[in-house]
C-alpha cells in the first residue's frame, strides 16, 4: 500500500481478465485516491486488450500466479469465468492477497464456503462484483423496507434483459452451459438474487425454468424463476438474452410498492453508461393517495463497490456484502439450477 494524494492508504491492484468488462473495472477506479490498478494478467492479449495495457502502462503478466508472487500488490481483482473462481480466490488468499472476485462467486455452496474459509484463515478482504447493491436506489430501498416504509413486505419482481444471445459468438464463455448455465444468470440473474438475500433475507426454495427460444447457441435464451423466503415473502425474475434490455425491480408490501425502472447495458454501450446508467425513473404508489416519483443519480456503482473493497482492505469498515451472504447466493444458484435441470422446486441448502 501507499499513501494517496490525500494521505489515504492506496490499494496496489492487479487483475487478471482483460474482456470487455475486466477493462471496465480498470476504468471504474480511474483517478480514484483508494485503487489504483498496476497490473494485468492475461495468457495473450487481443489488440484492444493490447491496446489497454499500452495506454494505461499496465504491467502485462502471462498468469494470476504473477500477480500473486509479486509482492508489490497487495490485492487482485478477478475478471475471469465463473468455473475457475473458487480455486482462484483460494490460491489468492493463501498467497496473502486481498482478493475481489467478480460475480457469479461460484454456483454451488460447498466450493463457495471453502473459498471463503481460505479467505477467513488467511484474514485478507473478500469482494464481491454485485454493484448493484451499492446504488443510492437500492440502499434507499433496504432501508424504506427496514424502516417499514412498505409495511409487510409481500412480493419482490425483477426483469433483466439485454439482446446480447443474437449477437454473442459461439466461442463466447457466456455461450457455454458449464460457464454460463440457465442463459443470463451469470451476467444478469445473480443481481436479482443478491438483491433478493439484501432485500428480503434468507431464501428457502426455488422453482425455474429455462430454455432456448430464439437463438442456435449451447446456452439458454429465457429463464423464469420463482422464490420462496424463509420469512413467507416470494420473488419472481424474469431474465433473457434475446430482447431488448431493460432493468425493472418492484417490491411490494401492505403499504404500497416501489418500482425501479433501469437499464442493463450491453457491451457496445460506453464504460461509463455502463457503469452510471443504471436507474432511470422510480416511483413509490402507496395505497391510499398519490404516487410519489423521481429520478434517480447517476452513480458509479462499479467505483464504489470496488473502493468499498479497497477500504475494507486498508483496515476500514468491512466489505458490505458480508461472506454469509456470498455463499447463501451460491447455494442458491445451485438450487435454481438443478431446479431447471429437473424441472421441480429445489431447496436450497
Amino acid at each position: 500500500m501507499t499513501p494517496s494524494r490525500t494521505g489515504q492508504a492506496m490499494i496496489r491492484t492487479g487483475i487478471a481478465g482483460l474482456g470487455w468488462w475486466g477493462r471496465t473495472l480498470v476504468e471504474s477506479v480511474d483517478g480514484s485516491d483508494a485503487m489504483t490498478v498496476v497490473a494485468a494478467a492475461q495468457p495473450t492479449l487481443r489488440p484492444d486488450a493490447a491496446a489497454f495495457v499500452a495506454q494505461r502502462r499496465l504491467r502485462h503478466v502471462p498468469s494470476l500466479d504473477d500477480l500473486l508472487a509479486d509482492p508489490e500488490i497487495d490485492a487482485v481483482i478477478l475478471a475471469t469465468p465463473p468455473s475457475g473462481h473458487a480455486a482462484q480466490v483460494t490460491a489468492a488468499a493463501r498467497a496473502g492477497k486481498h482478493v475481489f472476485c467478480e460475480k457469479p462467486f461460484t454456483y454451488d455452496k460447498a466450493s463457495a464456503a471453502a473459498a471463503v474459509a481460505a479467505v477467513e484463515a488467511a484474514g485478507v478482504a473478500l469482494g464481491i462484483g454485485y454493484n448493484r447493491r451499492f446504488h443510492p436506489e437500492m440502499t434507499g430501498l433496504r432501508e424504506r423496507i427496514r424502516a417499514g416504509g412498505l409495511g409487510v413486505l409481500e412480493h419482490i419482481e425483477c426483469t433483466m434483459t439485454v439482446p446480447n444471445a443474437l449477437v454473442m459468438p459461439r466461442t463466447a464463455w457466456r455461450a457455454d452451459p458449464v460457464e454460463a448455465p440457465c442463459g443470463a444468470l451469470a451476467p444478469l440473474g445473480v443481481h436479482a438474487v443478491d438483491a433478493f438475500i439484501d432485500l428480503a433475507g434468507t431464501i428457502e426454495t426455488v422453482y425455474a425454468q429455462s430454455g432456448r427460444r430464439a437463438v442456435d447457441l449451447p446456452t439458454d435464451d429465457t429463464t423464469s424463476v420463482l422464490f420462496r423466503m424463509a420469512s413467507g415473502a416470494t420473488a419472481y425474475l424474469g431474465m433473457m438474452m434475446a430482447t431488448a434490455p431493460t432493468f425493472v425491480v418492484q417490491v411490494y408490501g401492505s403499504k404500497g410498492f416501489v418500482r425501479l425502472d433501469g437499464m442493463t447495458h450491453v457491451a457496445g454501450a460506453s464504460s461509463e453508461e455502463r457503469r452510471t446508467g443504471l436507474f432511470g425513473t422510480c416511483r413509490f404508489q402507496p395505497v391510499q393517495g398519490a404516487a410519489e416519483t423521481w429520478e434517480a443519480a447517476r452513480v458509479d456503482v462499479g467505483r464504489a463497490c470496488l473502493e468499498a473493497f479497497a477500504r475494507a482492505a486498508a483496515g476500514g469498515p468491512p466489505f458490505p456484502i458480508p461472506p454469509a451472504e456470498i455463499v447463501h447466493g451460491a447455494a442458491v444458484c445451485e438450487a435454481l439450477i438443478r431446479s431447471a435441470t429437473t424441472g421441480q422446486a429445489q431447496a436450497v441448502s
